[in-house]
């Protein structure tokens, strides 16, 4: 919210100082710095949804990995940015907090909440193994050793 308005702000406040210390030669210069930041900013969403076009949705090739690296408060491009993928929505269609989930080959997701754009809370599932439930019922079957 205050980058929705700080941002404006400051571009204007240095537009006006450009002027007054400048003159249209520096409104000229701040007006390319500020188109060169817009373009920048817009290349790089362009180049994460690029790789994230060319990978299956909700797909990420380690869930474990991606649970380390999350962080709250980044916002939906970074963490496309860390999967190269998108995300499969979990949540119903236009509703606060979205959730989505990312899975890798061996059955562990992770599940990502995402208010207004930032993300708020995630989880790590990892799928349940088939030798443990067999190693628990051989525990209890075996005696006790003193």
């Amino acid at each position: 919210m205050i980058q929705r308005v700080l941002i404006p702000i400051l571009a204007i406040a240095m537009v006006v100082v450009a002027f007054q210390s400048a003159g249209w030669g520096g409104v000229a210069m701040v007006l390319g710095v500020l188109v060169m930041w817009v373009l920048l900013h817009f290349y790089r969403t362009v180049q994460v949804m690029k790789r994230a076009a060319n990978r299956p949705i909700g797909f990420v090739d380690s869930a474990v990995m991606l649970n380390a690296k999350l962080r709250a408060g980044v916002n939906l491009l970074h963490v496309l940015a860390l999967t190269s993928a998108l995300g499969r929505l979990e949540s119903p269609q236009d509703t606060q907090p979205e959730t989505y989930r990312w899975t890798d080959a061996g059955g562990s997701f992770v599940l990502a909440d995402f208010k207004d754009g930032r993300l708020v809370r995630w989880k790590l599932e990892r799928p349940a193994t088939p030798d443990a439930p067999e190693d628990a019922q051989r525990a209890q079957a075996l005696p006790p050793t003193a």
